[in-house]
């Protein structure tokens, strides 16, 4: 069990319990804190699990009651840190979520080197006497707003990543888009495909991968809706290619949508409002929202 008073953002401490007598330290973490083998290899060339305060390899066996320790020590961050709004939603030792505001990318690319989220979070934790590097467990697009998780250590990011790809986290977002739709929810079940590598802008067709959108209409006005959309599938784009695709793209989307944007909002109507996910270390559920940004709160009164 986790040694309740003995825990951080770098050490994982775990006191081994009798079903687990003569287990090898490797079997119990894999069992117990469904460590990874690729993680435990890195562990153990770094020589960071210790068996009562003692490094062992990791097939050593262990007793009731002995404490095994997983130590996280990083290098430095590679990303240079600067003063952005870094609107913090949800902390612990494991992860930190945010209310990513639009127009702003998540992590820096060659066109977008600098003032990105991932340097926001490198001066918020520098604030705070703290260095970790930035994982990203989720992304949004630029000019998508809404909740974003960034893991604080490598164990963490793991166990998010599984949680992700066993479809135990939960993605709800909240859409406005161009007409009325009749139907009260529906599901999008088609192929998203990208032509090439260089491409940006994706669309439904039978080479594509398989994608499932789900929606939910919160309410109806004179030519749009706004609907709560349920991610099945995360690819890039999704919800996006699938509003358009059923002839209902979002407001403010110039790339899948038209040109023309009788509002004034000056992006994707789209906010990534919930989340359901479990935290890492203590598989506790946690469900995170974040409420409308205010360009969107500013929309629905239009609308309305």
């Amino acid at each position: 069990m986790l040694v309740e008073g003995q825990q951080s953002e770098g050490l994982i401490t775990y006191r081994v319990e009798a079903e687990d007598e003569g287990r090898s330290v490797k079997d119990i973490l894999k069992k117990r804190l469904s460590a990874s083998s690729r993680l435990l290899t890195r562990l153990k060339k770094e020589e960071n699990i210790l068996l009562n305060d003692v490094y062992v390899k990791y097939h050593e066996l262990a007793s009731a009651g002995d404490i095994i320790k997983i130590k996280m020590d990083e290098g430095p961050n590679q990303f240079i840190p600067q003063n952005i709004p870094f609107n913090v939603v949800h902390e612990d030792m494991d992860i930190i979520i945010i209310n990513k505001q639009p127009g702003i990318v998540s992590h820096p690319t060659k066109s977008h080197p600098e003032n990105t989220i991932a340097n926001a979070a490198v001066y918020y934790l520098a604030s705070k006497g703290a260095e970790h590097k930035i994982r990203f467990v989720n992304r949004l697009d630029m000019d998508t707003s809404g909740l974003l998780i960034i893991a604080k250590n490598p164990y963490a990011h793991h166990i998010l990543s599984e949680q992700m790809q066993e479809d135990r986290v939960r993605k709800k977002y909240i859409t406005f888009v161009n007409g009325v739709i009749a139907e009260d929810s529906g599901e999008i079940e088609e192929p998203i495909y990208r032509e090439t590598d260089s491409a940006i802008r994706r669309m439904v067709d039978p080479r594509g991968q398989y994608s499932l959108t789900k929606f939910k209409v919160l309410e109806r006005f004179k030519a749009a809706t706004k609907l709560e959309v349920e991610l099945l599938t995360g690819r890039t784009h999704q919800i996006r290619v699938h509003m358009a695709y059923i002839g209902h793209p979002i407001i403010g989307d110039t790339l899948y949508g038209p040109e023309e944007n009788p509002y004034e909002v000056q992006r994707q109507a789209l906010h990534a409002y919930y989340l359901r996910l479990f935290q890492p270390r203590y598989n506790r559920e946690m469900e995170i929202v974040a409420e409308l940004p205010q360009d969107l709160q500013q929309l629905e009164e239009k609308l309305r």
